[in-house]
């Protein structure tokens, strides 16, 4: 008689299945753990690539901010030296415009000078003026002579002296019998570009100066 044990062999049995099956589920666990792998080295490389990307378009952004600044202070030392070129530009024209009103200055005082000068020379002996006038470019004198010959010389001096035009003489009258003096008046225009300034108060004079303005009193003056 056989006597087989049910218990005994049912055991074997379940332990022979289990095994398979755990062999099963391993190789099926072993892609899945590869597939995290790969997952998180994808998520990692991700990571490291936009960190790499942020601090490379930081540090660009960076030197831009630093170029903008350059620039900017260059502007604003550029801009302080242009503010330096007009103020000295102002400063030129201002000075300038000074220079120039000298220059006019000296330019109306020295017509006055000239003609004064250039009449003293054409004085001759025996005549002297009292009084002259300067409007403009006509000249008027006063004058005596110790005679009508002396006068006639001054009369001639001036008609050849190149600076003057052709004068017009008006009376010659005796003024004093002793000493016998004559008396005379005179006008001509002065012919060069530089004349005095209309409206010229004050001319100058020798040891007498008359009382109206652009006159010019010349007590004593000339050769006796």
């Amino acid at each position: 008689m056989i006597k087989i044990n049910l218990v005994r062999e049912g055991r074997a049995v379940r332990g022979a299945g289990a095994a398979p099956a755990a062999a099963a589920g391993g190789a099926a666990g072993a892609p899945s753990a590869l597939n995290n792998i790969l997952i998180a080295g994808g998520v990692i490389l991700g990571l490291a690539a936009a960190g790499g990307w942020y601090f490379y378009k930081n540090n660009e952004l960076n030197q831009r901010l630093d170029t903008v600044k350059q620039k900017q202070a260059e502007a604003d030392r550029l801009q302080k030296i242009i503010q330096q070129v007009e103020d000295f530009q102002k400063q030129k024209e201002s000075l300038q415009k000074r220079i120039d009103l000298i220059n006019q200055l000296k330019l109306n005082q020295k017509g006055p000078v000239k003609i004064m000068d250039q009449i003293s020379k054409d004085l001759p002996d025996l005549v002297w003026l009292d009084h002259m006038t300067i409007s403009a470019n006509l000249i008027s004198v006063n004058g005596r002579g110790l005679n009508p010959n002396a006068i006639a010389n001054f009369v001639d001096n001036i008609k050849n002296d190149n600076l003057f035009e052709e004068p017009e003489l008006g009376s010659v009258t005796q003024v004093s019998s002793l000493p016998l003096v004559y008396g005379f008046d005179m006008s001509f225009h002065f012919k060069t570009p530089e004349k005095p300034a209309a409206g010229t108060a004050g001319a100058t004079g020798t040891s007498g100066t008359s009382g109206t303005s652009g006159t010019t009193g010349t007590s004593g003056t000339g050769k006796k």
